[in-house]
């Protein structure tokens, strides 16, 4: 909360002090730990009077009487507001990125990696979700009836991949000429799961239009003809481990990794907070309204994108208390990263 009135200059330098020496040693600070490196030489007295108004503005926390503070979830969230975009890694966190994604070509591996690579450099869990993108997008169709009962479904998508698949299906070979022939001329480019969204929708409002064509394109829809494992989401989850470390709420904990170990809940809690026309790293500090499991954890991601289309998203989760400017960096810089190393390999 940049526009806060109650806090000045003063007051933001104490708060930043707090939340950099509470990351930095995981103890409540004390007003004689902020005097003793306070650049502007403030005594202990008003250092605690300061912290007294923060306190009272919702900023800090104190656990104990006689104890230090320790920020809150207001006090991250003001903090990361104030945090400069130009910070950079180190060159040694730099070539370890670039060798560990070097030669890659395909966005699935690309996000397997790139998983590690974050919860190596945040300490926390890296996580990354591969959608379908261009790539993957439908090229054609072909339906062939094989007999009675049995219908061969082939998809063709741009990237060259094939899927095929026989359905239990009772239908004339010029009612699946005319699917196909509808399909390919509507939905050519369309990723999968765009596709499927679309026809659901068309097979409900133009059911009495197309009655005889829009049955058949529901039979073969309902029969799985227009499924691809291409066009799932698939989900990369590394450094759960991390968490463990100085992590006292172990009942917390194990919700926690219960919770990783549901890849759709993971792909669901990206889903909510990176939005595709994202452009810079977010940070969601307290994740309950999508996971009640995640109330004090932190998010910090970004989309990938290929070109124009968004083929995936990456971040980091961990504690509330994590090395923030660190990890916005590395976020930012892989999902920079990732265009033109996908670019560069077409």
């Amino acid at each position: 909360m940049p526009s806060d009135p109650n806090i000045g200059k003063r007051e933001r330098e104490v708060l930043t002090a707090i939340v950099e020496t509470f990351i930095s040693t995981g103890e409540p600070v004390g007003s004689r730990t902020l005097s003793r490196s306070n650049r502007e030489g403030l005594s202990p007295a008003t250092i605690r009077n300061v912290m007294a108004d923060l306190t009272d503005s919702g900023f800090l926390e104190q656990t104990h009487t006689s104890s230090g503070r320790i920020p809150t979830p207001e006090a991250y969230r003001y903090y990361v507001e104030q945090i400069s975009g130009t910070a950079k890694l180190a060159p040694q966190e730099e070539s370890m990125i670039s060798d560990s994604l070097a030669g890659i070509s395909d966005v699935q591996e690309f996000m397997e990696r790139t998983s590690h690579v974050l919860s190596l450099i945040s300490r926390n869990v890296g996580v990354t979700v591969a959608s379908s993108g261009t790539k993957n997008a439908l090229e054609h169709v072909y339906f062939s009836r094989l007999g009675d009962q049995k219908v061969l479904a082939v998809l063709v998508t741009r990237s060259g991949l094939v899927r095929d698949r026989v359905l239990r299906l009772d239908l004339p070979q010029a009612e699946l000429d005319l699917a196909a022939r509808y399909i390919n001329e509507n939905f050519r480019g369309w990723t999968m799961e765009s596709m499927r969204a679309e026809l659901g929708r068309r097979i409900e409002q133009e059911r009495s239009e197309y009655d005889r064509l829009m049955n058949s394109i529901e039979q073969l829809y309902k029969q799985g003809a227009l499924a691809s494992e291409a066009g799932t989401q698939v989900v990369f989850i590394e450094g759960a481990a991390n968490l463990i470390t100085g992590q006292e709420d172990r009942k917390r904990l194990q919700e926690l990794l219960k919770t990783l170990e549901e890849k759709e809940k993971v792909a669901q809690l990206l889903g909510a907070y990176l939005d595709v026309k994202q452009e810079a790293v977010r940070v969601v500090i307290g994740l309950d309204d999508a996971l009640p499991s995640m109330q004090n954890f932190v998010l910090i991601g970004a989309p990938a994108h290929s070109g124009g289309d968004m083929v995936g998203s990456l971040a980091v989760i961990g504690p509330t208390r994590m090395d923030y400017q660190h990890t916005m960096t590395a976020v930012s810089y892989i999902a920079r990263l990732f265009d033109k190393i996908l670019n560069e390999s077409e």
